[in-house]
């Protein structure tokens, strides 16, 4: 059930959002914002947007933003935080933090040693914006390449283009001087994939080719029954229930106001070949206003995806929310739009989405369905004057 103060606050209207009738504003909410927007447009004057005053740097992420080191000292916030510190440009610095997590193979979710797909091929997606210069770009399915962030970035740099996939991401990646490599799979996302491939599908294991020869409805029976494997070994501690659907997002901000954000991820663990989530798309996995601040997600990608919630976040801060109450909006209206199937017996979601919030003035927030997994509370991560840290993420449910 909803946490009550989110209760309350929906009740109020503060979420403009009534979940028993999806898409209705609140009444009263509805009546005093076209009144008011009458009144505005017979006197000339505008709608009034929220604009910061200042800002401070921030680096927030992922709650694997403050894990990993790859042998190194730094985590990626904190590398991130000395690099704009600097005086270094904040999406070069936010990208350097994420090479750190796609490069060590501790970490499942992203990079080398992501968790493949259904025929054991790790393929990477990502994004990033530069807020000032207002450029984007993004590459998904993309093979052989352990920092697709990197390949995102140059997508932005070097052409006019925001997206690449697939063989021409590889062959991009080649041309702009990218090592190819036949296999990112590192021994143990390899030993998990052929796991997964024993209890998915026992009879012909370990045959991958079995695919083609299925009928849709075969095919569709397969899907489902993968989702199902996957869940259940991260139950069981095989694979971290954070890795099934994986990602590392990372926002920052300089004192200048400058504000980017990247996206990486291997995707869904054990996805259909071919599938692509939330990650590398612009207003989904990630979006940023240079006036207002950035948004990014992890969680579910085809529930982000449906409603390109970042870019609804984002859109939150632009006319006044706090990044809080931003992300609880975004997420409310994922949930109204949600699958019967997906929900439980309580009509809640079955899965979790997150967002990390960063506003232009370094106010920040991680939010999610469930701030809490298995009875442990879930984080993001943080860097500013204060150093690295965890702090916790905000549950609309609980």
């Amino acid at each position: 059930m909803l946490k009550q103060q989110h209760k309350d606050r929906i009740a109020r209207g503060d979420y403009m959002i009534d979940k028993k009738s999806p898409s209705a504003i609140n009444r009263r909410t509805f009546i005093g914002v076209t009144s008011a927007i009458g009144a505005m447009a017979a006197s000339g004057a505008g709608p009034a947007i929220a604009q910061s005053s200042s800002s401070r740097p921030v680096v927030i992420s992922s709650g694997n933003g403050f894990v990993h080191r790859n042998g190194g000292t730094e985590t990626c916030v904190e590398r991130a935080y000395r690099m704009i510190t600097e005086g270094t440009d904040v999406l070069e610095s936010l990208i350097a933090g994420v090479n750190i997590v796609e490069l060590d193979p501790e970490d499942a979710s992203v990079g080398y040693g992501g968790l493949p797909d259904a025929w054991g091929r790790v393929t990477l997606d990502s994004c990033c914006m530069h807020g000032p210069l207002k450029r984007a770009g993004g590459v998904a399915a993309l093979q052989g390449v352990r920092t697709p962030s990197n390949v995102a970035k140059a997508v932005a740099d070097l052409t006019d283009h925001h997206l690449l996939v697939a063989q021409g991401a590889q062959d991009f990646a080649r041309q702009m001087g990218f090592s190819i490599e036949e296999d990112l799979n590192t021994e143990r996302s390899r030993q998990r994939y052929l796991e997964w491939r024993r209890r998915i599908d026992p009879s012909h294991y370990p045959d991958p080719n079995r695919q083609a020869q299925l009928t849709p409805d075969a095919y569709r029976q397969f899907a489902r029954e993968s989702i199902q494997v996957a869940e259940d070994m991260a139950a069981e501690g095989l694979i971290d229930p954070e890795h099934l659907y994986g990602t590392i997002n990372c926002n920052g901000v300089n004192n200048n106001g400058d504000v980017c954000g990247v996206t990486t991820t291997s995707g869904l663990a054990w996805k259909i070949p071919g599938r692509v989530g939330d990650s590398p798309i612009l207003g989904a996995g990630l979006y940023v206003s240079n006036d207002h601040g950035a948004a990014g997600s992890t969680g579910r990608g085809e529930a982000n995806l449906y409603n390109l919630a970042s870019f609804l976040v984002v859109e939150e801060l632009r006319r006044g929310a706090d990044p809080k109450d931003a992300g609880m909006i975004a997420l409310q209206r994922i949930w109204e739009n949600t699958e019967t199937r997906l929900l439980n017996e309580n009509r809640e979601p079955t899965f979790n989405v997150n967002f990390y919030v960063l506003g232009k003035d370094g106010r920040h927030a991680g939010v999610a369905f469930y701030g809490a997994s298995s009875g442990n509370q879930r984080n993001y991560a943080v860097c500013d004057e204060n150093g690295g840290r965890h702090e916790p993420i905000e549950g609309l449910i609980r």
